[in-house]
């Protein structure tokens, strides 16, 4: 059963990452949602939907959300989609090439986009009335001080939602999902996306990243309570949320 290694060459290193995965990311951007549908087998969408229903948006369906890490703004336009909402959506994200893909997706949906950085968000405390976040607090350069940020920008008791690869426990399904992750998955990402290394660096990088009670300790010591994590798909992926600290 593979193992994660003490650091792989996949993965930037710190002081660099912030600038390495935004030159990651405007290179697949042109199929960046052709290959998260191909490669989860159109899960994803399930995922998301799934996400949104923990958000909790009926309690303000007339207030301002954001879609943080937003890359195409598929979460943006599953959120705005809900019957019964009312209100706004800011979809944010520090890759411009990646709001651009999605920006056809949300004409005549209420939702506007930020390019900003997840750790220095340029909003004012208190703002928003629940936050979500797929796929992208993996790829932030300090992870504590996003989460940090997100609960900074949150109204007290407004919730956060997480959507985020993890990895599965209980075999054989482990050692199926490992082969498939780290030597189908970058293959195949390799050959669709044209880009060198943003496929290694995708299953590299979920398997460095805290497993979901690390994350949920980490979630509440940024000021989140109520928190807690749900597995989807055998622990392929996870939901974590948390309500921002009164």
């Amino acid at each position: 059963m593979p193992s994660a290694p003490s650091r792989s060459a996949a993965l930037p290193a710190s002081a660099d990452k912030a600038a390495q995965v935004r030159r990651m990311f405007s290179s697949i951007a042109p199929r960046y949602d052709l290959l998260n549908h191909l490669l989860s087998l159109n899960i994803d969408k399930l995922w998301r939907r799934r996400a949104v229903n923990r958000l909790g948006w009926e309690r303000a369906p007339e207030g301002l959300y954001l879609d943080n890490c937003a890359g195409t703004l598929d979460l943006s336009v599953e959120l705005a989609r809900r019957p019964g909402f009312r209100g706004r959506v800011v979809g944010s994200d520090f890759t411009f090439a990646m709001l651009e893909r999605g920006r056809g997706k949300v004409e005549r949906l209420p939702v506007s986009t930020s390019c900003a950085d997840a750790l220095m968000l340029p909003f004012p405390d208190e703002t928003f009335d629940g936050s979500t976040v797929g796929f992208g607090v993996r790829n932030l350069a300090d992870l504590d001080a996003g989460l940090r940020e997100s609960a900074r920008v949150l109204k007290p008791g407004a919730r956060l939602v997480i959507l985020e690869f993890t990895t599965p426990t209980w075999q054989p399904f482990r050692g199926l999902y490992f082969f498939y992750f780290l030597r189908v998955l970058p293959w195949v990402g390799r050959l669709v996306s044209k880009h060198s290394s943003a496929y290694s660096y995708l299953p590299e990088s979920v398997l460095h990243f805290p497993e979901p009670p690390e994350l949920a300790e980490r979630m509440r010591a940024a000021g989140f309570d109520e928190v807690g994590w749900k597995t989807l798909s055998g622990g392929i992926a996870a939901i974590h949320w948390g309500t921002r600290s009164r």
